[in-house]
């Protein structure tokens, strides 16, 4: 108890452990994991990313010209990583950077459309398989 009491009186004249947020900024931890920041000219367009990642948070959209175009919901990542880690371009076409993502608080902030452009996404990947089956097809 007298351990207590002592500790206590202690404290008093301690300054706060708290930051004072935001007039100071808080520095992140070595290996914190914010935004995902993607390259586009290191990406070799593999999938990885998209297929790892669990909230689904990336997707690909296959172009009738055979590119693909990168998606990313930034509200939907939860921030695992598991995209980082099984990119083969490492440390290159998919990284961690300090950034968060902007509050949600309008809807111009938060993608609402992204079952939308999920759904579309995976039909332009069944439309251009089909595109591909079709010129094979006809040059046979």
């Amino acid at each position: 108890m007298f351990k207590s009491i002592v500790e206590s009186f202690t404290n008093i004249f301690k300054k706060p452990v708290t930051k004072n947020y935001p007039a100071e900024t808080i520095k992140h931890f070595p290996k914190y994991r914010g935004l995902i920041v993607y390259d586009v000219n290191e990406c070799i367009f593999c999938d990885k990313c998209e297929k790892v990642c669990p909230p689904k948070a990336i997707v690909f959209h296959q172009n009738e010209d055979g590119t693909k175009e990168y998606n990313y919901n930034e509200y939907l990542c939860i921030y695992c990583g598991e995209c980082v880690r099984n990119c083969p371009k490492t440390d290159q076409a998919l990284t961690h950077s300090e950034n968060k993502p902007e509050i949600g608080i309008k809807d111009n902030f938060l993608v609402t459309n992204w079952k939308k452009l999920y759904n579309d996404a995976k039909q332009s990947r069944i439309d251009y398989k089909n595109l591909k089956k079709a010129k094979k097809e006809e040059s046979s």
